[in-house]
């Protein structure tokens, strides 16, 4: 579907950071009246598809995945920038993947100075293929890459170990607030399942075992507990066409909910049951709270806002007003601050960029 990237591109993006210049508009602009706990909202990026931006463990840069077609770049691949220190700054970024194959979610180790992400340049340099989704008539579909494994990389775009080597799909990749642990998703058991793996020894454990996918797991801010997203087909119908999808390395990822538990995967429990699409979930700053991004409202699937809720699921409050798609929400350390990914601001376009604000309770 997509061409091959150069390798005069690939060399420049490694050496070259992209640096765009960022909108004067005002805090009013970009942020909604009813958008009460936003603040000083500024946008990062300008133009193409940026998502899961995530915050360092400092607090002062940002990771996050990017495709954008006219500037060569096809499929997502990662990139990293520092936070300017002043409001009229722009901020730049560098490509620190590979530029070959695609890739998500990324995320800081503890020491600031790597990062772990998920890529299938070792299957092919190519962008791996989109699936036909009038197939599966034209059901929003994700492609589970077998090829995709975890990798850690310096920030000069240097991979210094890859994490995952099983057959299948192995993304998805967040770490404990100590840093020791990676939680992941792999569908190498047979199933679309979580993981938590040890970084120094590499020794690894399974942490769910129902039928249905879990994925985009976090920790809680404490260490104590992790959240996730999740579906469980239930009806025969249910069953089959999430095995038939399976068996085709894809998942449809239109009705899930959000789950929660220990941090070593017990007493896990559902604690949403609105229907439709519920993801993107993470602890806020106290680690009781919870934020995520939901469908919930909308009949036909769009748009999607963020949404608080307590621990349990109870006093459910709608955070975002915008009409598009406002999702991928983390608190900064110091719970200060927000990043999330919104197509608001893009000029009638599919464009989705990330945005940052001060939080306020």
């Amino acid at each position: 579907m997509f061409k091959r990237q150069s390798a005069v591109f690939i060399a420049t993006c490694l050496l070259v950071s992209a640096t765009l210049m960022v909108s004067a508009q005002s805090d009013d602009t970009l942020r909604l009246p009813e958008e009460k706990h936003f603040r000083n909202m500024r946008q990062l990026t300008f133009g193409g598809d940026n998502a899961e931006a995530y915050w360092s463990y400092d607090g002062k840069s940002l990771v996050f995945q990017r495709t954008s077609m006219k500037d060569g770049i096809p499929c997502d691949q990662i990139y990293y920038g520092k936070l300017p220190k002043k409001k009229n700054r722009p901020f730049s970024y560098q490509l620190v993947s590979t530029g070959k194959g695609r890739t998500t979610c990324a995320f800081f180790t503890k020491d600031d100075k790597h990062i772990i992400y998920a890529s299938t340049h070792l299957g092919s340099g190519d962008c791996p293929p989109v699936p036909d989704r009038a197939k599966y008539g034209n059901k929003y579909i994700w492609p589970l890459y077998p090829s995709f494994d975890i990798f850690m990389s310096d920030l000069k775009g240097n991979i210094v170990k890859q994490l995952t080597n099983a057959p299948g799909y192995d993304a998805e990749a967040t770490l404990s607030p100590d840093g020791k642990l990676m939680l992941y998703t792999s569908d190498k058991d047979g199933d679309i399942e979580l993981y938590i793996m040890n970084l120094e020894t590499g020794s690894e454990k399974r942490i769910t075992y129902d039928l249905g996918y879990d994925g985009g797991a976090w920790f809680s801010p404490d260490g104590k507990k992790i959240i996730w997203r999740a579906s469980r087909p239930k009806s025969e119908a249910e069953v089959k066409e999430y095995k038939d999808l399976l068996a085709e390395h894809l998942v449809a990822p239109t009705n899930m909910e959000v789950w929660v538990a220990n941090a070593d995967g017990s007493n896990a429990k559902q604690i949403t049951t609105l229907g439709q699409a519920n993801w993107a979930p993470s602890f806020m700053p106290d680690s009781k709270r919870i934020i995520f991004a939901s469908n919930h409202e909308y009949k036909r699937g769009f748009p999607f806002n963020l949404y608080t809720m307590n621990g349990d699921g109870s006093n459910l409050t709608k955070v975002s007003r915008d009409k598009g798609f406002d999702a991928f929400p983390m608190f900064s350390p110091n719970g200060k601050k927000i990043v999330f990914c919104s197509n608001r601001n893009n000029g009638g376009t599919r464009d989705t960029n990330v945005f940052v604000a001060d939080w306020v309770e």
